[in-house]
């Protein structure tokens, strides 16, 4: 703890007091170790596990040695908390206030959990079977158990917050929704609930309309990696896209994009490549990329080191089939582009996996609502997290776009502030160290 001036706190979302509970750990006080994790991070057990950790980035011995492995410290002090019975259900007296919470993601989770401990009446809607969002279905079980999730959400609904899953609002017109799922209307939320909360995530996955898009055997990450979830949990039966025996590529080179290689070697495809447009970032700190800045280096998930071939600096020009089948696709070096002279190169695959990110927000419940966008698709919100609609509010990825699950816990946390001094006239709930508008900086 001999860091002088410490910035690893500075470069978290969350404002985790990082220097703290890492000098009480260090002197084995975990019980206010952890006192002082659950004072600014509702969800420590989800962070430490996903998060990729600015915080060691910014580390001071990150300068000339290896930075401090905060992230695991984080996930002893978590783990340990659960273990010794320290997760216990903060109650608060009622207000007679209500709030509606769309979306279960980590935003929308935390925007509710610190909503209920102001006294309000928080109900979180769901489309999905069970809350979690993308941390339940978007996240593979080899990376995030579920029952990780479970447990946290036992001490939600202990302190009253209600979940209904299986309930769309305004994402399909009555009567189309898809079986077993109830459709309420966005506007009947705003006339019912004292406040409104859009915390939907940002889902829109980009495609690559390329020839040969069409092309059976060619899908998005999520409409892969769902389906992969819902049979770990016995929510059904069979995949729509099985890897077993398959030559896998995924065109994307993120972390959704290893999220799906490692479920192609679990299902156990016989070869699993993944692309990146992007060229191989270094291996270290670059010269121009200084402390205390991220570091952009090249980063090796626990998928990466259990198999699999990636390739950086391709650009993914053309699908190819046979018999409405995809068969393979050609690719180009990036820095030639679909205008280059060089022949594109083929790449075989029987499942193609695109795994590019996300552009934004689906459109409901957002247009019933009549809710404002910016210009790049997000719901537009003031300093206050609040949208042009009465008694709406929106935070995390619907807000911000594709981003860290320390921004979305945080601006969760920020946006319960807004909407209980609205309700009330004042808050005492902690105010989010980072404010709206450095947070869009």
């Amino acid at each position: 703890m001999d860091c002088g001036i410490p910035f690893c706190h500075d470069a978290c979302p969350l404002g985790n007091l990082v220097p703290e509970w890492s000098d009480l750990v260090s002197h084995d006080d975990w019980s206010a170790a952890d006192a002082r994790l659950h004072a600014t991070n509702n969800f420590p057990e989800f962070t430490g596990r996903l998060c990729p950790a600015p915080c060691e980035g910014a580390c001071v011995l990150g300068i000339d040695d290896e930075p401090v492995t905060i992230e695991r410290v984080e996930l002893e002090i978590a783990e340990r908390s659960f273990a010794e019975g320290w997760v216990t259900p903060i109650l608060a007296a009622p207000t007679g206030r209500t709030v509606a919470v769309v979306g279960s993601g980590p935003a929308g989770l935390a925007c509710a959990q610190q909503l209920a401990r102001a006294g309000h009446a928080v109900t979180v809607f769901e489309r999905a079977e069970a809350p979690g969002g993308l941390l339940r279905y978007g996240i593979p079980e080899f990376k995030l158990e579920k029952s990780v999730i479970d447990r946290r959400l036992a001490q939600l609904v202990a302190e009253g917050v209600t979940f209904r899953c299986g309930t769309s609002v305004e994402t399909s017109p009555p009567g189309a929704a898809p079986e077993g799922v109830e459709v309420v209307a966005a506007r009947g939320l705003q006339a019912e609930f004292d406040a409104v909360v859009l915390a939907t995530g940002s889902t829109v996955p980009r495609d690559l309309l390329i020839a040969g898009r069409g092309l059976s055997g060619v899908a998005f990450a999520m409409d892969y990696l769902r389906p992969s979830n819902l049979v770990r949990e016995g929510r059904l039966d069979v995949v729509p896209h099985d890897a077993a025996g398959k030559v896998v590529v995924i065109v994307g080179g993120g972390d959704t994009g290893a999220d799906c290689l490692g479920t192609a070697h679990r299902q156990g495809a016989r070869s699993v490549t993944q692309l990146e447009i992007l060229e191989a970032p270094p291996a270290a700190r670059a010269p121009d990329n200084p402390w205390p800045t991220w570091p952009v280096i090249l980063r090796t998930s626990s998928a990466h080191e259990e198999g699999g071939l990636r390739r950086f600096g391709l650009q993914t020009v053309r699908f190819v089939g046979e018999r409405g089948n995809v068969i393979g696709l050609e690719v180009l070096p990036a820095s030639e582009g679909a205008a280059g002279d060089t022949a594109p190169r083929a790449i075989p695959a029987d499942l193609v996996v695109l795994a590019m990110g996300f552009s934004g927000p689906e459109a409901a419940p957002l247009e019933a609502l009549d809710v404002g966008r910016s210009s790049r698709g997000t719901v537009a919100v003031d300093a206050a997290w609040s949208t042009s609609a009465s008694k709406v509010f929106a935070c995390g990825d619907a807000v911000r776009g594709q981003s860290l699950i320390v921004w979305a816990i945080a601006e969760g946390r920020s946006c319960a502030v807004a909407v209980d001094r609205a309700l009330m006239g004042s808050t005492e709930l902690p105010v989010a160290v980072v404010p709206y508008e450095a947070a869009l900086a």
